[in-house]
């Protein structure tokens, strides 16, 4: 499924193919402090399917306590935090659902990772597979 993203004021927009019913919520301590919330809802895309149809979004680099490097892009004009990716040659784009046009056709999420660190008043169906870390 095509899906278009784009920043809250309209500066960075992008397009990218994802499949649906594919997404996961995060609930690691990054994404918590990176989302400004309890969680991050994500879908991935490959990277051969993205593409930036407007601007060029700020990037920072996070590094994870597996000494990973992470790419994360946001709009430097209202802050929305767009997608992130390996800083190098990246194999896929981890889309944040918010900011996609299409998110309600996105399905719920069927997976969420990082448990044992989510807020204890966050419940999700037991429908959902859960990971209480980064699943292998």
């Amino acid at each position: 499924m095509k899906v278009q993203g784009q920043c809250h004021c309209g500066a960075i927009a992008y397009e990218a193919e994802v499949q649906p019913g594919s997404m996961t919520i995060c609930h690691c301590t990054d994404c918590q402090i990176h989302s400004g919330s309890a969680f991050r809802a994500n879908i991935s895309a490959p990277a051969a399917s993205f593409r930036l149809l407007q601007g060029t979004p700020r990037t920072y680099v996070k590094t994870a306590d597996s000494g990973a490097r992470r790419l994360l892009a946001f709009c430097e004009h209202c802050g929305t935090p767009l997608y992130a990716c390996a800083e190098q040659a990246p194999t896929a784009y981890s889309l944040r659902t918010g900011v996609l046009k299409q998110r309600d056709e996105l399905g719920t999420p069927q997976r969420q990772i990082w448990t044992q660190r989510r807020r204890a008043w966050v419940a999700f169906s037991e429908k959902v597979e859960s990971f209480p870390g980064q699943p292998g």
